[in-house]
């Protein structure tokens, strides 16, 4: 192994080296000096180390549970003899009462308890009217009815009974079983039927934008006549579907449409992509009526009507609170914001277009007259006739032809509001909180959650014995039919029916009614 030779130091390193070591011997004298002195100091000591046993928790103190004694009261006063037996025996039977009294407090309840006589503090106890009426009873019950054949025998009144016998009798199409008619791929979000009194042609929009129509006069091959021929026959044992037309008119939602009151081939819709747009039967085209300039504002618009003595004019509502109207000759648009908060629906008075109606998230619905706008110019607003508050949100609101509104808001209610003489009222009338109040409330379970369409009551347009009447889906899988009183007609249903009919709709005359489930299957009475 080589040795590594030593490293000499230079002159300036051994300077250093020695400046160093003669520095540490002066530190230590000084050192030393000061401790004789007595002015260093001390040595610290070392703590004693603590033992390496555990620690021990202190044992929790036992609690002793008091018996329960019996008050102490004066014998003197009660007129005993102090240490009598009978103030020994008056001693022990209050001791007892008082034990059993605890003993009756920690017993449990047996039997049926009635919440009124439990009630324990604030207002008495209501069951039709309390905080918790949102909570119970919501569930959907499928296929449970709640009226039927027997309310319709009990009816005492005749011509109310000959009414709900006449709907009652309204027969489920049994061309195809319901869940076979998908009339459009996706949820259905609006739905209609075609003015032809000759056959039902019903109209249904989905999520998606598409727009399905289907034939209810067509039949299965199960149904067809035996006098076709042989291979029609044949043809009839394997799997038939109904024949149904669809179209891809919107890139959204098909939230609404209406047909054309002096054209019937004319049907406008409606879209959560922002757009109005007119279907031509006839040509076999769909323009656009209205956008917004900017393509990348999103305006989701959520209904659509047509003025009846204006067709040309079309009225729509929007999501973010606004109405408006456009006509479609000169393109012109007017828009107003009427709720700071979602519409959902609104309705135009048949007779009297200047009226209208909305349902919005504020829980409110608002009739507004468009004769009289009032504010600056540039944010005009229509004149508010009045208003009523709901105690949640309102869905929809719709006008009849009899001036009345028929709404549906989710605290379970439908509620019909009655106006008379509004073709007399005065521009800018006013209605007092009291004249706002519903003449009719129906509860109904309107709790669709998020994969069933908002339930929303309809009114048949033109009905043939001027019976104003409305139809509305049922939670319970049926839907439901009202007159404007109030009173239930019919809860129509069937065999086949796998989903809730949320989406009802009459036809405008004949007594046929339409609904639509959340999976685009379409439901026909008639």
């Amino acid at each position: 192994m080589v040795k590594k030779e030593p490293i000499e130091l230079s002159e300036y390193e051994q300077q250093r080296q020695a400046n160093i070591a003669q520095r540490d011997n002066l530190l230590k004298q000084l050192a030393l000096d000061a401790r004789s002195a007595g002015l260093g100091p001390k040595p610290v000591s070392k703590p004693p180390s603590k033992p390496t046993s555990s620690h021990k928790r202190k044992a929790p103190a036992t609690r002793v549970k008091e018996e329960i004694l019996p008050r102490r009261t004066s014998s003197r006063l009660a007129g005993l003899t102090a240490d009598s037996e009978v103030a020994k025996r008056k001693a022990e039977d209050e001791y007892v009462a008082v034990q059993e009294a605890a003993k009756a407090k920690r017993q449990r309840f047996s039997g049926d308890l009635n919440l009124s006589d439990a009630v324990v503090a604030g207002k008495n106890w209501d069951k039709s009217e309390n905080f918790l009426v949102d909570v119970v009873s919501r569930g959907a019950k499928p296929y449970d009815r709640t009226f039927g054949e027997m309310e319709v025998r009990e009816t005492s009144n005749n011509e109310l009974r000959s009414l709900r016998e006449k709907m009652s009798g309204l027969e489920l199409y049994d061309g195809f079983e319901p869940n076979r008619i998908k009339i459009t791929p996706e949820r259905i979000y609006s739905l209609g039927f075609h003015p032809i009194v000759e056959k039902p042609l019903v109209f249904a929009g989905d999520k998606m934008g598409n727009l399905g129509i289907f034939d209810g006069s067509q039949q299965s091959a199960s149904t067809k006549s035996e006098t076709k021929v042989k291979e029609e026959e044949e043809d009839a044992d394997e799997a038939y579907d109904p024949s149904i037309t669809s179209f891809h008119l919107h890139t959204r939602t098909i939230s609404s449409f209406q047909f054309s009151p002096i054209n019937a081939s004319h049907l406008y819709t409606c879209s959560y992509d922002s757009s109005l747009r007119l279907l031509d039967l006839n040509a076999s085209t769909s323009t656009e009526i209205y956008a917004p300039q900017d393509s990348s504002l999103d305006e989701p618009i959520s209904g659509v009507e047509i003025d009846p003595l204006n067709p040309h004019m079309l009225y729509f509502s929007r999501l973010d609170g606004h109405v408006g109207r456009t006509d479609t000759r000169s393109k012109e648009t007017e828009i107003w914001e009427l709720s700071e908060k979602k519409i959902g629906g609104f309705s135009l008075h048949p007779g009297n277009p200047h009226f209208v109606a909305t349902a919005s998230l504020d829980r409110f619905m608002r009739v507004w007259d468009l004769r009289k706008l009032g504010g600056r110019k540039g944010a005009q607003l229509p004149a508010l006739v009045g208003e009523h508050e709901s105690r949640l949100s309102v869905s929809h609101a719709a006008f009849n032809s009899a001036g009345q509104v028929a709404t549906a808001s989710y605290d379970d209610t439908i509620k019909i509001h009655t106006f008379e003489g509004m073709r007399n009222w005065s521009s800018g009338h006013k209605l007092s909180e009291k004249e706002m109040e519903p003449s009719s409330i129906i509860r109904h379970n309107n709790q669709t959650g998020r994969w069933v369409t908002i339930l929303r009551a309809q009114w048949q347009l033109h009905p043939s014995d001027s019976v104003q009447r409305f139809c509305i889906g049922n939670m319970n899988r049926f839907v439901d039919i009202y007159t404007s009183k109030g009173e239930q007609l019919a809860q129509l249903g069937g065999d086949g029916i796998t989903a809730v009919p949320a989406v009802a709709q009459f036809h405008p005359s004949n007594d046929w009614v339409a609904a639509g489930t959340a999976s685009g299957k379409l439901c026909l009475w008639m």
